[in-house]
């Protein structure tokens, strides 16, 4: 059974720091699927991820290209999945390889691939919703934690 868990996030430094401690858990085989508006920090979020799974090149945003390529101390593929038309898209660029190999998938937009989530086994799958507060700079993220 999954768990999921809110946080109260007053700037990009605590979500990054947010960012940090999630990584510290992943592994080989996991997919951190993100959900939220234009804005709400997904690609932030991600970044201090990629990072903290030890990347040392500057992560940027993969819009244009779908899905960059990392090496940190597994394998990492940040998906951007805006601009994909159809989910038959992410199979030509060979998606399965990306979310069913050994490293760790970011898919930014991933109500847009909801079908291919569903394919993922329910222990590696972790949701992250971003949603805008009452504070100007603040986030509500919800973090549903994989379960059995």
């Amino acid at each position: 059974m999954s768990e999921i868990r809110e946080f109260q996030i007053k700037n990009e430094s605590e979500t990054a720091e947010l960012a940090e401690e999630l990584a510290a858990r992943l592994g080989p085989g996991d997919l951190v699927a993100l959900y939220g508006d234009l804005g709400t920090g997904k690609t932030t979020f991600c970044k201090a991820a990629i990072r903290a799974l030890g990347v040392a090149e500057t992560v940027t945003s993969p819009t244009f290209t779908i899905v960059k390529e990392y090496r940190g101390r597994l394998p990492v593929y940040h998906f951007d999945v805006y601009r994909v038309h159809s989910e038959e898209d992410l199979f030509e660029i060979g998606c399965e390889e990306y979310f069913f190999g050994q490293g760790v998938c970011f898919v930014e937009w991933a109500d847009l691939i909801e079908g291919l989530l569903e394919e993922v086994e329910p222990e590696h799958l972790y949701r992250i919703r971003f949603e805008y507060t009452e504070e100007e700079e603040g986030r509500r993220i919800l973090i549903e934690y994989p379960g059995d």
